[in-house]
């Protein structure tokens, strides 16, 4: 019999534009598909109750489109490099294949992986897949990563462009005897707050196929008007971003879709969604020189700034929406029911609570790794700490968002807030926290001793 290939997807979950899985039925032999819910490997993050819904349903719909396929998904819980030695000695695989990831902890138990099975004479290789460009190909002229985001983007658009995507295989073979699989419900991945669950079925349809729906929906309907991106009562954003931290559509898939023939309309605003994408990219390669992005300053001077400990209702009233602000209290309250915020809104929010409650950014960033669907290693810390001022590109590190004053630019007529915050205007409604004014004077200061 010949000797099967094991594909170990991760942030990969499609079959179009998949190098490793292209590979894998190149080889001519069966190939296992395997995915290992991987909660315990250092350096690798476990996922938030948001994503692990969205996993759920990914995964069902991967194991559905693998099966018309011919193919079989495989789940098995655990060290992702112990499972895969385990699988290889369970099928006497002769290869296993994968595609990058870039952060350390996943870099580090995937370099020790690929050394330990090519000495148990296992052929072991990793492919490029889930950024347009890898982190050491845009260096500066000193050779450099970037800490700046808009040299960095012009270094990417003026170099090659990026390949074209692959095409999905037509047939995925499976191994004639069925490899041990865990059952998928076995996992509890779905949350069990109703309110939330229902809120993520309402709005969200994980998968790869309702990913290039909406893909070919935004450019064809709705890139014309991303000009009005800023406004969180429209909807003319893609809402792809679940998609591309699951990697059920690639960013190879998206950069050429929008490189397609489009209205002159369309073409104006390309450039600012790409710019987005590329945001993306940047945040991914300041993650892989970083020491930890979730946990780290980049900037360390901010080790030592001067934090608050807020108290459990205090947290709550901004977690919840009662923060008696009601552009932060709508953002809040759609984050909770949908999984999902609008990014303009994200950066209010963050902005209130890290620099007018003076909270450490990383009590929010881990709320909202819990709480988003499209909660990425490396964009939710890298945003956060934008926002912040620790990070890379945060100059002007000094910026506050003035929830007032977003909301009268980018809500004039209150549509978004009256949406999530029906009882603005009530006494229903809870005073301010802060005194807007007074929590931007007293973060100034404490940004200015970092300063000096």
């Amino acid at each position: 019999m010949t000797a099967p290939t094991v594909l170990w997807l991760r942030h990969d979950l499609r079959l179009a534009d998949n190098p490793a899985l292209l590979a894998a039925v190149d080889a001519g032999a069966p190939v296992v598909v395997l995915y290992v819910l991987d909660d315990v490997t250092p350096g690798v993050r476990p996922l938030g109750g948001a994503s692990r819904w969205w996993l759920h349903h990914s995964l069902t719909e991967l194991g559905d489109r693998l099966a018309r396929r011919g193919g079989r998904l495989v789940l098995r819980r655990g060290s992702g490099t112990h499972v895969v030695h385990e699988v290889v000695a369970q099928t006497g695989a002769s290869t296993v294949v994968w595609n990058r990831r870039y952060s350390q902890g996943g870099r580090a138990a995937d370099a020790g992986l690929k050394e330990s099975l090519r000495a148990h004479g296992v052929h072991a290789e990793s492919f490029h897949a889930n950024l347009l460009f890898e982190p050491w190909t845009i260096q500066t002229g000193a050779g450099k990563p970037y800490q700046v985001f808009t040299p960095f983007w012009r270094a990417c658009v003026n170099g090659p462009p990026p390949r074209d995507p692959l095409p999905a295989p037509k047939h995925v073979p499976a191994p004639a005897d069925p490899v041990a699989s865990d059952r998928l419900d076995d996992w509890e991945l779905l949350p069990t707050r109703p309110d939330w669950a229902g809120g993520l079925r309402e709005n969200w349809t994980p998968g790869e196929r309702d990913a290039r729906r909406r893909l070919e929906e935004f450019a064809t309907d709705t890139l014309a008007a991303y000009g009005l991106r800023d406004e969180p009562a429209r909807e003319v954003t893609s809402r792809l971003s679940p998609s591309l931290a699951f990697g059920e559509i690639s960013p190879f898939q998206i950069w050429h879709r929008m490189h397609e023939a489009l209205s002159t309309a369309a073409h104006q605003q390309r450039g600012k969604f790409l710019s987005e994408v590329g945001w993306r990219e940047f945040h991914h390669h300041v993650a892989f020189h970083a020491e930890d992005l979730a946990t780290v300053n980049v900037r360390r001077r901010f080790d030592d700034f001067g934090w608050e400990t807020p108290g459990d209702e205090e947290l709550d009233r901004w977690r919840y929406g009662r923060t008696g602000i009601p552009l932060v209290d709508a953002g809040m309250r759609e984050l909770w029911h949908t999984g999902y915020m609008h990014n303009r809104v994200r950066m209010v929010a963050a902005s209130f609570l890290v620099k007018n409650l003076l909270v450490d950014w990383r009590v929010g960033e881990q709320w909202f790794w819990d709480t988003l669907v499209d909660a990425d290693e490396a964009n939710n810390p890298g945003n956060w700490q934008w926002v912040a001022g620790s990070g890379a590109d945060a100059a002007p590190y000094f910026r506050i968002f003035n929830p007032r004053a977003q909301a009268d630019r980018f809500d004039r007529d209150g549509e978004y807030v009256r949406r999530w915050v029906p009882e603005v205007g009530t006494g229903d409604y809870p005073e301010p926290m802060v005194d807007l004014a007074q929590s931007r004077r007293d973060a100034l200061e404490a940004y200015e001793q970092i300063r000096r």
